[in-house]
């Protein structure tokens, strides 16, 4: 068990060092000093400061205090985005989740082409697809701003008490609150990206 996860614990060590130098050496290019004032300022030999920029050692707590110091920094910054996650999200062409929504019932198509929460918004794409077979809708209602792009085909959409001609290229941003949907479909089939953002869950 030790053997195993001492070389994962030392390779994590090593990678905060990289990362460590690589912002040291970030931010004091960012304050225009060369090598040799980030040494000065902080009292460190040059050498040292070469290290601790290219990973070579693990600078204490001390010396990382006085680097940020020196540059005019919250120790934090040095680990910031160390540990940050960056979602992202593939959806090859079609492959996009089939899910049910209240449009389902009216021969809505959606598919799911991601999803992401962070604690303040929700963000969901749709690609919405409607065919001869597809029923208009007008009672959408839900929190938050919803952003629609027409791809293919033409329909009236409704937001409110107003209707909105839509053909390709057309887009709407709204107040997703106010009953929404399509009032009539013009040509088919049609098909438009949705993206709808709400209140996020923290």
């Amino acid at each position: 068990m030790s053997s195993q996860t001492e070389p994962a614990a030392s390779e994590k060590t090593r990678s905060i060092e990289r990362h460590i130098g690589r912002e040291v050496r970030r931010h004091r290019q960012a304050h225009q000093m060369t090598l040799a004032d980030l040494a000065q300022a902080t009292g460190l030999s040059p050498g040292m400061v070469s290290k601790i920029e290219n990973g070579q050692t693990s600078p204490s707590l001390s010396t990382l205090t006085t680097l940020a110091s020196a540059l005019n920094l919250p120790l934090s910054a040095f680990f910031r985005s160390f540990e940050e996650s960056r979602d992202v999200s593939y959806v090859p062409a079609g492959r996009g989740l089939e899910i049910d929504r209240r449009g389902t019932r009216a021969g809505h198509i959606y598919q799911l082409l991601g999803h992401m929460i962070r604690s303040s918004v929700s963000l969901e794409p749709y690609l919405i697809t409607l065919t001869e077979q597809s029923e208009v809708f007008t009672e959408f209602q839900h929190e938050g701003v919803e952003f629609i792009y027409m791809l293919e085909g033409e329909l009236i959409y409704r937001h409110g008490e107003r209707e909105f001609t839509l053909s390709p290229g057309d887009s709407l941003f709204f107040d997703a609150i106010a009953p929404h949907g399509p009032a009539a479909l013009l040509s088919m089939p049609a098909r438009y990206l949705s993206i709808i953002a709400a209140p996020g869950e923290g």
